[in-house]
């Protein structure tokens, strides 16, 4: 699909060939505070997710894409809509890179191509991101693709004992 593909990597629906992948980085728990993840995942848990990843954002109220990279087809992270509300048009991003794989640009990338396909396929009005303070490389990300810092949410996320403010950002078309 044209509109879900860059230079680098292009996003892509969930296949059952990528369980390993999903398995893999649901359940590494350095991931679990973005996430708000707190037990493990099974693989039949996953499985049936992938399965039922076909449907319709209008009907989950969600989309995860795989980010996978042009030249070596492989999985790089995720992008996720979230929160979907047709009603006001709006839903929230999130977006991993694995650990390795950091560093090389994609994260822009995807994050671009996701905003365009929100904006000019799913007629979605805004969209928002909401981003622990000491996220810096988020933070960063975020702000470079024009989402406006409008609020703080105070003592939001509990990380390891330590309480963790978050900023709520937003990109109005």
């Amino acid at each position: 699909m044209q509109a879900l593909t860059g230079k680098k990597i292009h996003l892509r629906a969930l296949e059952p060939e990528d369980i390993d992948f999903l398995f893999t980085v649901e359940n590494d728990e350095s991931y679990w505070e973005v996430s708000s993840t707190q037990t493990p995942f099974s693989r039949f848990i996953l499985e049936q997710y992938i399965a039922s990843a076909h449907q319709d954002i209008h009907e989950v109220k969600q989309l995860r894409l795989i980010i996978v990279e042009n030249d070596s087809k492989k999985n790089v992270g995720f992008v996720d809509l979230f929160d979907f509300i047709p009603q006001h048009r709006r839903a929230g991003v999130g977006i991993l890179i694995i650990d390795n794989e950091q560093h090389k640009g994609y994260a822009s990338e995807a994050l671009e191509l996701l905003i365009d396909y929100s904006f000019n396929q799913l007629s979605l009005h805004q969209l928002f991101a909401n981003i622990t303070s000491d996220n810096t490389k988020s933070l960063a990300l975020f702000e470079k693709h024009n989402f406006l810092k409008v609020g703080t949410k105070k003592e939001w996320i509990l990380s390891k004992g330590n309480f963790k403010d978050e900023i709520l950002f937003q990109l109005i078309k």
